[in-house]
Protein backbone atom coordinates (compact mmCIF):
# COMPACT_ATOMS: atom_id res chain seq x y z
CA UNK A 1 0.00 0.00 0.00
CA UNK A 2 1.60 3.63 -1.36
CA UNK A 3 1.80 5.51 1.88
CA UNK A 4 -1.30 8.34 1.92
CA UNK A 5 -0.29 12.00 2.55
CA UNK A 6 -0.73 12.80 5.89
CA UNK A 7 -1.04 16.75 7.42
CA UNK A 8 -1.34 17.30 11.59
CA UNK A 9 -2.94 19.25 13.24
CA UNK A 10 -2.92 20.06 16.75
CA UNK A 11 -1.21 22.48 19.31
CA UNK A 12 -1.58 21.02 23.05
CA UNK A 13 0.14 18.06 24.80
CA UNK A 14 -2.60 15.82 23.85
CA UNK A 15 -1.79 15.63 20.44
CA UNK A 16 2.37 14.75 21.24
CA UNK A 17 2.21 11.09 21.12
CA UNK A 18 0.04 11.16 18.15
CA UNK A 19 2.59 13.47 16.27
CA UNK A 20 5.67 10.96 16.97
CA UNK A 21 3.31 7.74 16.13
CA UNK A 22 2.19 9.46 12.73
CA UNK A 23 6.30 10.06 12.48
CA UNK A 24 6.99 6.28 12.28
CA UNK A 25 3.90 4.77 10.70
CA UNK A 26 4.37 3.02 7.61
CA UNK A 27 0.87 3.69 6.67
CA UNK A 28 1.45 7.56 6.22
CA UNK A 29 3.94 10.19 4.96
CA UNK A 30 3.91 12.88 6.99
CA UNK A 31 3.99 16.27 5.07
CA UNK A 32 3.51 18.69 7.42
CA UNK A 33 2.19 20.06 10.75
CA UNK A 34 -0.45 22.88 11.41
CA UNK A 35 0.14 24.44 15.47
CA UNK A 36 -0.76 27.80 16.40
CA UNK A 37 1.86 30.48 16.39
CA UNK A 38 4.09 31.55 19.57
CA UNK A 39 2.06 33.22 22.29
CA UNK A 40 2.91 34.95 25.41
CA UNK A 41 3.34 33.29 28.18
CA UNK A 42 4.18 33.23 31.91
CA UNK A 43 5.02 36.25 34.14
CA UNK A 44 7.64 37.16 31.45
CA UNK A 45 5.10 37.28 28.40
CA UNK A 46 7.45 35.80 26.19
CA UNK A 47 6.20 34.13 23.16
CA UNK A 48 6.16 30.47 23.82
CA UNK A 49 5.92 27.65 21.34
CA UNK A 50 3.09 24.84 21.49
CA UNK A 51 3.65 21.89 22.87
CA UNK A 52 3.39 20.33 19.19
CA UNK A 53 6.20 22.71 17.48
CA UNK A 54 8.40 21.64 20.55
CA UNK A 55 8.37 18.58 19.48
CA UNK A 56 8.17 18.93 15.94
CA UNK A 57 11.67 20.78 16.18
CA UNK A 58 14.12 17.62 15.17
CA UNK A 59 11.28 16.00 12.40
CA UNK A 60 12.55 18.12 9.78
CA UNK A 61 8.82 18.59 8.48
CA UNK A 62 7.46 22.19 7.07
CA UNK A 63 5.60 23.46 10.03
CA UNK A 64 3.04 26.16 9.31
CA UNK A 65 1.36 28.70 12.52
CA UNK A 66 -1.47 30.26 10.63
CA UNK A 67 -3.08 32.71 13.42
CA UNK A 68 -6.33 32.04 11.46
CA UNK A 69 -6.84 28.03 9.80
CA UNK A 70 -9.93 29.36 7.97
CA UNK A 71 -8.17 32.55 6.35
CA UNK A 72 -7.84 31.60 2.52
CA UNK A 73 -4.12 32.10 2.41
CA UNK A 74 -3.85 29.39 5.50
CA UNK A 75 -6.12 27.02 3.81
CA UNK A 76 -4.20 27.57 0.40
CA UNK A 77 -0.60 26.71 2.28
CA UNK A 78 -2.05 23.54 3.73
CA UNK A 79 -3.28 22.20 0.59
CA UNK A 80 0.17 23.05 -1.02
CA UNK A 81 1.11 20.51 0.98
CA UNK A 82 -0.82 17.85 -1.09
CA UNK A 83 -2.73 15.89 1.93
CA UNK A 84 -4.55 12.74 1.84
CA UNK A 85 -5.80 13.13 5.03
CA UNK A 86 -5.75 15.44 8.12
CA UNK A 87 -5.23 14.33 11.21
CA UNK A 88 -6.01 16.47 14.13
CA UNK A 89 -5.60 16.50 17.71
CA UNK A 90 -6.06 19.25 20.43
CA UNK A 91 -5.75 22.10 17.96
CA UNK A 92 -8.17 24.69 19.52
CA UNK A 93 -9.67 26.25 16.10
CA UNK A 94 -12.82 24.93 13.46
CA UNK A 95 -11.32 23.55 10.46
CA UNK A 96 -12.46 24.82 7.06
CA UNK A 97 -14.38 22.41 4.41
CA UNK A 98 -12.01 22.73 1.97
CA UNK A 99 -9.39 20.97 4.50
CA UNK A 100 -12.08 17.93 5.10
CA UNK A 101 -12.88 16.91 1.58
CA UNK A 102 -9.60 14.98 1.06
CA UNK A 103 -9.18 11.93 -0.42
CA UNK A 104 -9.12 10.41 2.79
CA UNK A 105 -11.04 12.77 4.52
CA UNK A 106 -9.88 14.36 8.04
CA UNK A 107 -9.74 12.65 11.40
CA UNK A 108 -10.04 13.67 14.95
CA UNK A 109 -8.93 12.51 17.90
CA UNK A 110 -11.17 13.68 20.78
CA UNK A 111 -10.79 12.97 24.46
CA UNK A 112 -14.34 11.85 25.45
CA UNK A 113 -16.50 9.03 24.93
CA UNK A 114 -18.94 11.30 21.64
CA UNK A 115 -20.94 12.14 22.16
CA UNK A 116 -20.22 13.35 25.56
CA UNK A 117 -18.49 16.39 26.17
CA UNK A 118 -17.84 17.88 22.67
CA UNK A 119 -15.76 20.89 21.90
CA UNK A 120 -12.68 23.21 24.22
CA UNK A 121 -12.54 21.09 27.70
CA UNK A 122 -13.86 17.61 27.48
CA UNK A 123 -11.39 16.17 30.41
CA UNK A 124 -11.86 18.86 32.41
CA UNK A 125 -16.10 18.07 32.22
CA UNK A 126 -15.35 14.84 32.86
CA UNK A 127 -13.69 15.05 35.69
CA UNK A 128 -16.31 17.72 37.11
CA UNK A 129 -19.40 15.74 36.08
CA UNK A 130 -17.97 12.87 38.44
CA UNK A 131 -18.01 10.34 35.40
CA UNK A 132 -16.95 6.67 36.19
CA UNK A 133 -15.85 6.64 32.27
CA UNK A 134 -14.28 8.29 29.59
CA UNK A 135 -12.05 7.45 26.32
CA UNK A 136 -10.85 9.12 23.22
CA UNK A 137 -13.15 8.72 20.18
CA UNK A 138 -11.54 8.88 16.70
CA UNK A 139 -14.36 10.48 14.60
CA UNK A 140 -14.52 11.49 10.80
CA UNK A 141 -14.88 15.58 11.16
CA UNK A 142 -17.56 17.45 9.14
CA UNK A 143 -18.83 20.63 9.34
CA UNK A 144 -19.55 20.88 13.04
CA UNK A 145 -18.49 20.75 16.14
CA UNK A 146 -17.39 17.55 17.02
CA UNK A 147 -20.18 16.32 15.85
CA UNK A 148 -19.02 13.99 12.94
CA UNK A 149 -19.25 10.15 12.65
CA UNK A 150 -17.33 7.88 14.96
CA UNK A 151 -14.32 5.75 13.18
CA UNK A 152 -13.50 4.03 16.58
CA UNK A 153 -14.03 4.43 20.32
CA UNK A 154 -11.72 3.06 23.06
CA UNK A 155 -12.85 3.20 27.15
CA UNK A 156 -10.85 4.19 29.83
CA UNK A 157 -12.68 3.51 34.04
CA UNK A 158 -12.16 6.47 36.53
CA UNK A 159 -11.34 6.61 39.82
CA UNK A 160 -12.42 9.60 41.14
CA UNK A 161 -8.98 10.80 41.93
CA UNK A 162 -7.29 11.83 38.65
CA UNK A 163 -6.06 15.11 37.99
CA UNK A 164 -6.56 17.13 34.35
CA UNK A 165 -3.21 16.58 33.77
CA UNK A 166 -2.99 12.94 34.80
CA UNK A 167 -5.84 11.82 32.37
CA UNK A 168 -4.50 13.95 29.71
CA UNK A 169 -1.45 11.97 29.98
CA UNK A 170 -2.95 9.19 30.00
CA UNK A 171 -6.17 9.55 27.31
CA UNK A 172 -2.57 10.94 25.01
CA UNK A 173 -1.51 7.17 24.78
CA UNK A 174 -4.87 5.77 24.70
CA UNK A 175 -5.70 7.73 21.33
CA UNK A 176 -2.06 7.73 20.08
CA UNK A 177 -2.73 3.69 20.26
CA UNK A 178 -6.18 4.09 18.59
CA UNK A 179 -5.23 6.05 16.32
CA UNK A 180 -1.80 3.75 15.23
CA UNK A 181 -3.95 0.82 14.88
CA UNK A 182 -6.91 2.30 12.46
CA UNK A 183 -4.47 4.22 10.11
CA UNK A 184 -4.06 1.35 7.84
CA UNK A 185 -7.68 -0.05 8.02
CA UNK A 186 -8.92 3.54 6.95
CA UNK A 187 -7.20 4.24 4.37
CA UNK A 188 -7.82 1.05 2.86
CA UNK A 189 -11.23 2.03 3.06
CA UNK A 190 -12.03 -1.00 5.61
CA UNK A 191 -13.14 1.27 8.61
CA UNK A 192 -16.76 2.45 8.46
CA UNK A 193 -17.91 5.64 10.06
CA UNK A 194 -20.95 5.63 12.20
CA UNK A 195 -23.34 8.76 12.90
CA UNK A 196 -23.21 10.09 16.49
CA UNK A 197 -26.03 9.43 18.71
CA UNK A 198 -28.58 12.52 19.49
CA UNK A 199 -29.10 11.82 22.34
CA UNK A 200 -26.39 12.34 25.67
CA UNK A 201 -24.74 14.86 23.97
CA UNK A 202 -22.91 17.92 25.70
CA UNK A 203 -21.32 20.87 25.15
CA UNK A 204 -18.14 22.35 26.65
CA UNK A 205 -16.97 25.59 26.57
CA UNK A 206 -13.38 27.26 26.61
CA UNK A 207 -12.38 27.86 30.04
CA UNK A 208 -11.54 31.24 31.55
CA UNK A 209 -10.08 32.38 34.96
CA UNK A 210 -13.04 33.20 37.12
CA UNK A 211 -14.27 29.66 36.37
CA UNK A 212 -11.16 28.57 38.59
CA UNK A 213 -12.70 30.19 42.04
CA UNK A 214 -14.23 28.17 44.09
CA UNK A 215 -18.30 28.73 44.95
CA UNK A 216 -18.72 27.61 48.52
CA UNK A 217 -22.98 27.98 47.53
CA UNK A 218 -21.78 24.29 46.05
CA UNK A 219 -21.08 21.54 47.41
CA UNK A 220 -17.86 20.49 48.69
CA UNK A 221 -18.01 17.19 46.41
CA UNK A 222 -18.70 19.27 43.73
CA UNK A 223 -15.25 21.59 44.42
CA UNK A 224 -12.98 19.03 45.17
CA UNK A 225 -13.60 17.82 41.36
CA UNK A 226 -13.26 21.18 40.50
CA UNK A 227 -10.17 21.15 42.14
CA UNK A 228 -8.76 18.22 40.64
CA UNK A 229 -10.06 19.32 36.94
CA UNK A 230 -9.13 22.73 36.95
CA UNK A 231 -5.29 21.81 37.36
CA UNK A 232 -3.05 23.66 36.03
CA UNK A 233 -5.54 26.08 34.83
CA UNK A 234 -7.62 27.98 35.68
CA UNK A 235 -6.19 26.45 38.82
CA UNK A 236 -8.69 27.06 42.22
CA UNK A 237 -8.33 29.52 44.20
CA UNK A 238 -10.46 31.68 46.58
CA UNK A 239 -10.23 35.07 48.56
CA UNK A 240 -9.94 34.97 52.14
CA UNK A 241 -8.80 37.90 54.93
CA UNK A 242 -5.59 36.93 54.55
CA UNK A 243 -5.27 36.88 50.60
CA UNK A 244 -5.98 35.25 47.42
CA UNK A 245 -4.83 31.66 47.79
CA UNK A 246 -5.07 28.50 45.51
CA UNK A 247 -5.99 25.22 46.33
CA UNK A 248 -4.19 22.55 44.93
CA UNK A 249 -5.40 19.46 46.61
CA UNK A 250 -8.76 19.26 48.67
CA UNK A 251 -11.16 16.53 49.83
CA UNK A 252 -14.77 16.79 50.58
CA UNK A 253 -15.87 15.81 54.37
CA UNK A 254 -19.49 16.24 56.28
CA UNK A 255 -19.82 19.91 57.85
CA UNK A 256 -20.96 20.52 61.46
CA UNK A 257 -22.91 23.65 60.76
CA UNK A 258 -21.46 27.19 59.96
CA UNK A 259 -21.95 29.07 57.29
CA UNK A 260 -20.97 28.06 53.62
CA UNK A 261 -18.05 30.53 52.59
CA UNK A 262 -16.23 29.95 56.20
CA UNK A 263 -12.61 29.09 56.65
CA UNK A 264 -12.47 27.08 59.90
CA UNK A 265 -10.22 24.62 61.65
CA UNK A 266 -9.82 21.19 60.48
CA UNK A 267 -7.78 19.28 62.81
CA UNK A 268 -4.48 20.57 62.12
CA UNK A 269 -5.18 21.99 59.18
CA UNK A 270 -7.83 24.31 57.53
CA UNK A 271 -11.48 23.62 55.79
CA UNK A 272 -13.75 25.64 53.58
CA UNK A 273 -17.30 25.44 54.54
CA UNK A 274 -19.75 25.04 51.73
CA UNK A 275 -23.73 24.36 51.26
CA UNK A 276 -23.49 20.51 51.50
CA UNK A 277 -20.50 19.11 53.44
CA UNK A 278 -16.54 21.38 54.19
CA UNK A 279 -13.79 21.32 51.79
CA UNK A 280 -10.94 20.48 53.31
CA UNK A 281 -7.70 22.00 51.64
CA UNK A 282 -4.72 19.47 51.87
CA UNK A 283 -2.51 21.75 49.71
CA UNK A 284 -2.41 25.13 49.01
CA UNK A 285 -0.76 28.38 47.59
CA UNK A 286 -0.51 31.83 48.98
CA UNK A 287 -0.08 34.69 46.39
CA UNK A 288 3.41 34.99 46.04
CA UNK A 289 4.41 31.98 47.44
CA UNK A 290 5.56 28.04 47.20
CA UNK A 291 2.85 25.25 47.43
CA UNK A 292 2.53 23.99 51.01
CA UNK A 293 0.24 21.68 52.82
CA UNK A 294 -2.98 23.42 54.55
CA UNK A 295 -1.48 23.14 57.85
CA UNK A 296 1.45 24.23 57.43
CA UNK A 297 -0.54 27.43 56.09
CA UNK A 298 -2.29 28.05 59.27
CA UNK A 299 0.37 27.70 61.33
CA UNK A 300 1.84 30.93 59.36
CA UNK A 301 -1.69 32.24 58.98
CA UNK A 302 -3.44 31.62 61.71
CA UNK A 303 -6.12 34.52 60.90
CA UNK A 304 -7.12 32.33 58.34
CA UNK A 305 -9.32 30.84 60.18
CA UNK A 306 -12.73 32.51 61.52
CA UNK A 307 -12.96 33.51 64.62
Amino acid sequence: MTPARVAFVGSGPFGVETLRRLTASPSVELVGIVTAPPRPAGRSREPKPTPIAIAARAMWIPILTPDRLRAPESVAEVLALRPDLLVLADYGQIVPPALLDLPHGALNLHPSLLPRHRGASPIQAAILAGDRETGVTLMRMDAGLDTGPIVAVERVTLDGTETAPELERRLAILGADLLERSLEPWIRGDLPATPQPSEGATVTTPLRRDHGRLDASRPAAELERQVRAYQPWPGSWLKTNVGRLVVWSAEAAPADGGKPGEIVADADGIALLTAEGRLRLVEVQPAGGGRMSGAAFRRGRPAIVSA
